[in-house]
């Protein structure tokens, strides 16, 4: 591909991103759902305007998990009778943009200081698989960003400290 091709493809994604941008902004609800959902560590515009739009405004799903199930992160026991007792899993039928946006941005968080890098790295510590915990922070923000979205208030950073009194 030539460079004035690739010149042409990065202008147009700019323009659809800020016709995404201008219709969120354009209905009140949307547009407060944006801003509530970019109160949360690691969330940026991207992110946002996709799980405004997979969600349907966070209609389609009643609760967290089932919007955690439909982006793969959720993990399902994996057993059968009294033989087969086996690691958690992921569901493999899953939104895979929406588990690559949230991958991203998990590791977006990981890597600053904050209370999902001290639980990455106690998780690492206790001796689990790195992917594993990934996927359990990836599950986290999922949560935090529909309680969000179900509270209407934007996401307050407590210290620790405060968390343990």
């Amino acid at each position: 591909m030539s460079r004035q091709r690739i010149k042409q493809v990065d202008q147009q994604l700019v323009e659809v991103d800020g016709l995404i941008l201008e219709f969120i902004r354009s209905d009140q609800q949307l547009n407060q759902q944006y801003q509530l959902l970019l109160s949360v560590d690691g969330v940026g515009p991207v992110l946002a305007s996709y799980l405004l739009a997979c969600t349907e405004g966070f209609t389609r799903f009643r609760t967290a998990r089932q919007l955690a199930c439909q982006a793969g992160v959720a993990p399902y026991e994996h057993t059968s009778g009294t033989s087969i007792h086996g690691r958690t899993r992921v569901s493999p039928q899953a939104d895979q943009v929406l588990k690559t946006l949230l991958h991203m941005s998990a590791l977006g968080v990981i890597a600053r200081a904050g209370e999902l890098q001290d639980y990455y790295r106690r998780k690492l510590g206790q001796g689990k698989a790195p992917m594993s915990v990934i996927n359990a922070v990836r599950c986290k923000m999922l949560h935090r960003l529909f309680a969000v979205i179900q509270r209407g208030t934007p996401y307050v950073r407590m210290p620790l400290a405060q968390v343990i009194e």
